[in-house]
């Protein structure tokens, strides 16, 4: 993972969000949800999930966390 950064981390239908607008313009992002893991093994926890992409598409990808952060916030 050391090729990658973490742009976002937030509730599950924002990252689901942000993952489909990354898709539509070719980033593939990677999603770590510890909440998913811990849930299927048995132990709870309070992690909120990440959003992660490769650095050579991080300069693509920040305006598109930018503008799902103004909708959600309006």
């Amino acid at each position: 993972m050391t090729d990658y950064i973490k742009i976002f981390e937030g509730n599950f239908i924002t990252v689901q969000l942000i993952k489909s607008r990354l898709e539509e313009i070719g980033i593939n992002p990677v999603i770590k949800d510890e909440n998913e893991s811990g849930r299927l093994s048995g132990f709870a926890g309070a992690r909120l999930p990440e959003v992660f992409v490769h650095k050579s598409e991080e300069e693509k990808a920040r305006p598109i966390i930018e503008s799902i952060q103004n909708e959600t916030e309006a």
